[in-house]
Parts: structure tokens; C-alpha cells; sequence
């Protein structure tokens, strides 16, 4: 829910920039003409004032980390369970039935924290280290299979800025060639040049900071 927040509040800084931009340009008649640009348009246009090399990797980064990001989320409200209620179950089942029953319980409750439980109460009749060893064994695999694929959206993290900031430099460094080959210091050119090198420094950090 931040990170949305966030993603929204950037969005809305650039349409106000735009709208304020808009609203200070003069008609020839004098008149203040304000002209209402969609949120989208103003988007492409970075776009591609940014480069669609550079822009088309930083967007892959976002779909590609919103989409693990999304996966895990589901995974882990899927992988829930509420353990207090688990524990009163499991508790009752032994009592009633033995560990027969509350191995039964276990298998029929989703979550790694019943699938931990199963793999001790199915090694109690080797003794009590044999169940510790076995519950912490099991419990490391499945921490494993909780946490798989956030080293791909720390990745996605980390590049994304860094890709920005290539192009940054790709950009800058194309800038000075417009003004070598120019033959004069225009601060329309170098105005021009710097703001089109920092679109992917900035689309590349407003990714970080979704993901």
C-alpha cells in the first residue's frame, strides 16, 4: 500500500508539473491558454524523449519485479495459517485420537506451519531429538520456499537505478557531441541534452521505489 501510494503521488507530481507548466505558457494574443495533457501522454513522452532503449529495460525491470511481487504476495496469504487455532486443534486431536489424528489434522491444514508440524509428529516414535532435527530441518526448507523470488525483485531493485543512471551518462555524453558538432555553447541545447539524460536516472529510481 506505500509503495502504490507513492507510485501515485510521483504520477501526481508530474501531471501538476505539467498542468503548472501549461498554465504559465503565453498565446500570442497575450492570453494564458491551459492545456489539459493525460497523465498516459505525458508518460509516452518521457518515454521517448528518455530513449527506448534504456526506457524499454527500466520497464521490464517494473513488470518483471511487479509480477514476482505480486506472486509472492498471493503466496504468502495463501501460506497464512493461524497457528493459535492450529495449536487448539492439534491438541484436541491428540487427546481424542493420538497422533494419528493430529497428523491428519496437519496434513488437511494449508501452510508451512501445519507442514512442519506433520513432519514431527511423523518421526515422535524415533524420539525427541529425532523430531527437533527433523522440525528444523523441514522449517529451513520451507523459509526457502517462502522467501523465493525476492532475490529477483531486489535485483530488479538495484538495476533499475542503475540503469537509469547509464543512460544518464549515454545521454550527457550524446549532448556534448550535439554541442561539439553545433560549434556554440546553446543553453537550448545543453538544457535539452541534460534533461532527456536525467528521464531515465528518474524513471529508474521512481521503479526502486515502487518495488
Amino acid at each position: 500500500m506505500k509503495k502504490l501510494f507513492v507510485f501515485l503521488a510521483v504520477l501526481g507530481f508530474i501531471a501538476i508539473s505539467a498542468q503548472y507548466a501549461a498554465a504559465q505558457t503565453e498565446t500570442p494574443t497575450g492570453e494564458i491558454e491551459q492545456v489539459e495533457i493525460p497523465i498516459h501522454q505525458q508518460l509516452k513522452t518521457k518515454y521517448i524523449e528518455g530513449g527506448p532503449g534504456f526506457m524499454s529495460t527500466i520497464l521490464l525491470c517494473l513488470v518483471f519485479g511487479l509480477a514476482l511481487g505480486i506472486e509472492r504476495i498471493l503466496y504468502l496469504s495463501l501460506s497464512e495459517t493461524n497457528t493459535s487455532k492450529l495449536l487448539a486443534k492439534v491438541d484436541e486431536a491428540m487427546k481424542e485420537g493420538g497422533v494419528p489424528a493430529a497428523m491428519e489434522i496437519c496434513r488437511n491444514t494449508r501452510g508451512p506451519v501445519a507442514s512442519i508440524f506433520y513432519q514431527g509428529l511423523s518421526r515422535v516414535d524415533q524420539g525427541l531429538e529425532v523430531v527437533e532435527k527433523s522440525i528444523a530441518s523441514y522449517g529451513s526448507v520451507q523459509m526457502m520456499e517462502l522467501e523465493k523470488g525476492f532475490s529477483w525483485i531486489q535485483l530488479f531493485i538495484a538495476i533499475a537505478p542503475m540503469f537509469g543512471f547509464l543512460g544518464t551518462v549515454v545521454g550527457m555524453v550524446q549532448a556534448f557531441d550535439a554541442i561539439e558538432s553545433a560549434g556554440d555553447i546553446s543553453p537550448t541545447i545543453v538544457a535539452g541534452g541534460i534533461k532527456v539524460a536525467l528521464i531515465t536516472t528518474v524513471f529508474g529510481l521512481i521503479v526502486a521505489i515502487i518495488l
